[in-house]
């Protein structure tokens, strides 16, 4: 088949990984980069393997000159819902990063506005791809592990404060100008733990969600949280709890627990692998594979296969976003709380916390009152 005709908007930073990724389905022939919409072009070499590539600072021009089928969104968060929309006005599916947008409100704009207009819309939670997802389903349903009483997720990581001075947007709950940016741990660079456990509680839907208690904290110089955990209550009445920080001790592999009443299963959901333990067996390991999203959005615009992660299975972690952004301003750690190193902040015995967390699924507070969050906001959606 031809090629579809694609844009990538934001080729820098993270849409380098979208750039490798056209670029190996080009030489596959599914698509064919028509251009790049970035605010300072691309060099010879960043484009290495791909002829004709028009660029301009302006997506509607780009579409409008390339005639795109598709256009990959990997901007700033506060843009996406406009130039989402732009794209949707013109008749181009869409691939567009996580967080889909900063606020319900705008995700609703963005969401109702592509439904109006027809195009297809593939939200970047590459997690939701993975094979271990229905795997893990079928475990479930068969009982392999009991009945379900709560999902966990960890996740702990570290960034060095270069990493909040990457963009002007970096670290910061809003612009100068009062847009919404929500740039904190449990939104953007840990948001896939909240994602995949959400969907793992079978609570992708923003009406799965009936309460969200939070616990936000910041040990960096920086607006939003970086240190945080949420307990979602969903209408299931199973609780999904997320604790994450980017100020981890030792970091590892974020995951995600399915607790039942005879076992277990973990889920590292960057690795694609399943562990299963339960009373009376051994361990069980399992490695799976994964479609990626780009892929399902052609084989949806080209066989009418379903998408994968459509805006509406994202509502649930959008009603999150939003309990963040409308959430008391995270509470800065005391400096004895944490302590530097190598040109980044370290909070004390956050590991721990993070793993009790997804091991209990309980909040910061409840399971140490000398951890340093306090509790946070209490939000329904």
């Amino acid at each position: 088949m031809t090629p579809i005709p694609l844009v990538l908007a934001g080729a820098r930073g993270h849409g380098r990984r979208h750039l490798d990724n056209i670029r190996r389905l080009q030489r596959h022939g599914a698509v064919r980069l028509a251009g790049v919409c970035d605010l300072a072009p691309l060099g010879a070499a960043e484009l290495d393997g791909f002829d004709d590539v028009a660029q301009s600072a302006d997506l509607a021009g780009l579409l409008d000159a390339t005639g795109a089928g598709i256009a990959v969104v990997c901007t700033p968060i506060d843009t996406h819902t406009a130039l989402a929309l732009t794209a949707a006005r013109r008749g181009t599916h869409l691939l567009l990063e996580k967080p889909p947008a900063p606020s319900w409100a705008e995700f609703r704009r963005m969401a109702d506005g592509v439904a109006a207009a027809g195009t297809a819309c593939q939200i970047g939670f590459q997690s939701l791809g993975s094979h271990a997802l229905p795997a893990i389903a079928r475990l479930v349903a068969d009982g392999t592990i009991g009945d379900v009483t709560g999902i966990g997720a960890a996740g702990a990581w570290a960034r060095d404060e270069a990493y909040f001075r990457r963009s002007p947007w970096a670290g910061k709950r809003r612009l100068d100008d009062g847009t919404d940016v929500v740039d904190g741990v449990l939104t953007n660079p840990l948001a896939h733990a909240a994602a995949t456990a959400l969907a793992l509680a079978g609570s992708p839907h923003a009406d799965d969600v009936t309460r969200i208690e939070l616990e936000l904290a910041r040990a960096n110089d920086i607006e939003a949280d970086d240190t945080s955990c949420a307990r979602v209550t969903t209408a299931r009445g199973i609780p999904v709890t997320v604790a994450v920080t980017l100020c981890a001790e030792q970091p590892g592999e974020p995951y995600v627990v399915v607790h039942g009443s005879r076992g277990r299963i973990t889920f590292w959901y960057k690795q694609d692998r399943v562990l299963v333990q339960r009373a009376g067996h051994g361990p069980v390991e399992t490695v799976h594979g994964r479609t990626d999203l780009l892929e399902n959005l052609v084989a949806h615009l080209r066989h009418g296969t379903a998408l994968l992660v459509p805006p509406e299975r994202t509502g649930a972690f959008m009603r999150l976003v939003d309990a963040v952004r409308t959430a008391p301003e995270p509470r800065r750690l005391a400096e004895g709380t944490w302590y530097a190193d190598d040109g980044r902040r370290v909070v004390k015995g956050v590991d721990r916390l993070v793993r009790a967390s997804a091991d209990t699924l309980a909040l910061f507070s409840e399971l140490d009152r000398t951890a340093p969050p306090r509790p946070g906001r209490e939000n329904s959606p």
